[in-house]
């Protein structure tokens, strides 16, 4: 009777014990976990990351980072950390936590407008994902890799195409170059090649003269006419004579450093430059800023005409005067010059 008591006894401790084990078992990994009062935390674990980086950015954003270990150690989280960018939402356990954490990879839209140069552009990434600008602009000015595909260090930006594009946050400088090429070969469909074959351009040609069309004018309407008059020009051999060129190749000078020209005066045509499509026949030796596809696809669709001349319009700010004669033009120049004066605008 005495050892059947102890039996019992015995069991019902083991019946204490497995039921208290059990609810901590339960509370562990099924009751909610979360700290945070907005819908969704995101955690953003680097590359080489380890627990200890990993738990420092949860620890604020748990209740109980202790019940939240044990479950990490039980499922083998802490030696098996992932990179990317995971998504905890409110009133998550340390279950749905971990899962989350060590395989939802969650994508990111980056986007990018008008860089002027690759160093920009290298910094506006590096704000998106977790490559450095350092390592993104060595990535993207590296002499094999332009070499192997085609570009210069004067053409290499002709590579990256202003839009929003999907990327998994831990992207690394080369991943971002590579999937910029196939972005870049994508656009580059049979249907442009043959346009720009057709009109007697190379890609980087294209881009190069769509960079100075795009400075001249944000209006889409007005870039197919734009891109007509200076092929036009490319057709008779005249000089571009664009002053967007001339601006590139002044922010090359030290005197020009942070500067901002407002008015291209006659000095600016005298800079020694290849750059300068005042004194250099054609077109420069490359871009002189991102472009947006729609300057692009204007040239490649260049508006048909016998305009050689355009001129901004004084009275209607961002759109421009087109003619077919040096007097007319002049004329339209002399009515710009004017107001640029009337506004205090000489230099």
């Amino acid at each position: 009777m005495y050892i059947k008591k102890i039996l019992i006894a015995i069991a019902f401790i083991g019946l204490v014990a497995a039921a208290y084990f059990a609810y901590y078992v339960y509370s562990v990994m099924m009751n909610s976990n979360t700290a945070f009062y907005n819908d969704t935390a995101y955690v953003f674990v680097a590359t080489n990351a380890t627990y200890d980086d990993v738990r420092e950015q949860l620890e604020p954003l748990l209740k109980d980072i202790n019940t939240f270990d044990a479950l990490a150690k039980q499922k083998k989280y802490v030696t098996n950390v992932k990179a990317g960018r995971f998504a905890i939402t409110k009133g998550m356990n340390n279950n749905d936590i971990i899962n989350s954490i060590r395989s939802k990879n969650l994508p990111i839209t980056l986007a990018f407008n008008n860089q002027e140069s690759l160093e920009k552009l290298a910094g506006r990434v590096s704000l998106q994902i977790e490559a450095d600008s350092l390592s993104l602009l060595k990535a993207m000015k590296d002499t094999s890799f332009l070499s192997k595909y085609g570009f210069s260090n004067a053409t290499a930006l002709g590579m990256y195409l202003p839009n929003s594009y999907e990327f998994f946050w831990n992207t690394s400088a080369e991943q971002f170059r590579e999937r910029m090429l196939k972005e870049y070969n994508r656009f580059w469909t049979q249907a442009r090649n043959e346009k720009a074959k057709a009109i007697g351009l190379s890609r980087d040609q294209v881009i190069a003269l769509a960079s100075i069309v795009y400075e001249e004018s944000k209006q889409a309407s007005e870039q197919p006419r734009i891109a007509g008059v200076y092929m036009n020009r490319i057709r008779i051999g005249m000089p571009l004579q664009a002053d967007p060129t001339l601006k590139f190749a002044a922010y090359q000078l030290p005197e020009y450093k942070d500067t901002v020209i407002k008015r291209v005066l006659n000095i600016h045509k005298e800079i020694v430059s290849p750059y300068n499509t005042y004194k250099n026949l054609g077109l420069p030796p490359g871009l002189i800023a991102m472009p947006d596809i729609s300057a692009i696809d204007a040239v490649l669709n260049y508006e048909k005409h016998d305009y050689l001349y355009f001129c901004a319009d004084a009275k209607r700010l961002g759109f421009h005067k087109f003619a077919k004669t040096l007097s007319q033009h002049n004329a339209n120049a002399r009515e710009y010059q004017h107001y640029l004066s009337s506004q205090g605008i000489n230099k």
